[in-house]
């Protein structure tokens, strides 16, 4: 009970902190925190504790099957605290700054292709935009997109070459899948496939439908501006994060689909030499 207490405590403050640390990096004139800020950080953190405190699971998914979450804490975290570090680079440089704006720099030129999500990011922008604001939205979008890259592959590694989620024990579905309810609308194969393949190919599409929806709304309401420094930065690393992890959530779903197929097989190649004996 302690243990599990101290756990869910620890990553209450990991949650907490992901969601302060953009705030603290670029707040440089002893105001402070915003308040906002601070009741976000510990209203998702005290979620988090209490998530997993709790014997039953209630809305965090694969909460018992890491690394897949471990992995998407760390693609957030990097993504928010990366791109706070390089938008920070215009107001207070430093060596820290001065490599990752460089670094978003070459990724953003590498990903600046036509009609890639990194494009689409700069032409959302409104007419009239400062070529500064548009590079450093290049620069960023560029390295959000590689971290996302990075985190996907780092799970198809864990799969391939671990056989994620089985190196850990047995996998409980309805623990890592408190939202999934295996007794309804089919076979439980048939459906994960199905959910699998439709969060992949979701998590394919948004980042280059995401841009385009927000011009056309910006076309009635004139609202797509990411000149402030904590909407580019969490506007960004969530453009980025969502569908790096639905193609996570759906890569994961296709792998616990594969395994209760093999297992059914087993199952039944077991039943049928029992009758042939």
């Amino acid at each position: 009970m302690i243990a599990r207490i101290a756990t869910a405590a620890v990553r209450g403050f990991l949650v907490t902190l992901l969601i302060a640390m953009p705030s603290l990096i670029l707040t440089q004139d002893g105001n402070g925190t915003p308040e906002m800020v601070v009741f976000l950080a510990l209203l998702a953190g005290v979620l988090v504790f209490f998530e997993y405190n709790s014997l039953s699971p209630s809305f965090i998914e694969f909460r018992d099957a890491p690394p897949l979450n471990r992995i998407r804490y760390g693609t957030l975290f990097v993504m928010a605290t990366g791109l706070a570090l390089l938008v920070r680079h215009d107001a207070n440089p430093n060596g820290l700054t001065t490599l990752l704006r460089g670094l978003g720099y070459l990724l953003g030129q590498i990903f600046d292709f036509p009609l890639s999500p990194v494009q689409l990011m700069t032409l959302m922008l409104p007419e009239g935009t400062a070529p500064d604001t548009i590079n450093t939205v290049r620069s960023a979008a560029g390295l959000a997109c590689f971290v996302a890259l990075v985190a996907t592959a780092l799970l198809v590694f864990a799969i391939r070459i671990t056989g994620w989620p089985l190196p850990g024990g047995s996998f409980n579905v309805w623990t890592n899948l408190p939202l999934f309810d295996p007794t309804t609308g089919g076979d439980v194969v048939n459906r994960m496939t199905r959910d699998g393949r439709l969060n992949v190919i979701l998590g394919a599409l948004l980042p280059f439908a995401i841009p385009g929806g927000i011009k056309m709304i910006d076309a009635f309401l004139g609202t797509a501006s990411l000149g402030h420094p904590m909407l580019m930065i969490w506007g960004i690393a969530l453009w980025a994060f969502v569908p790096a992890s639905m193609v996570m959530r759906g890569v994961a779903m296709l792998r616990v689909a594969d395994l209760i197929a093999a297992q059914r097989r087993r199952t039944y190649a077991a039943s049928d030499n029992l009758q042939t004996i």
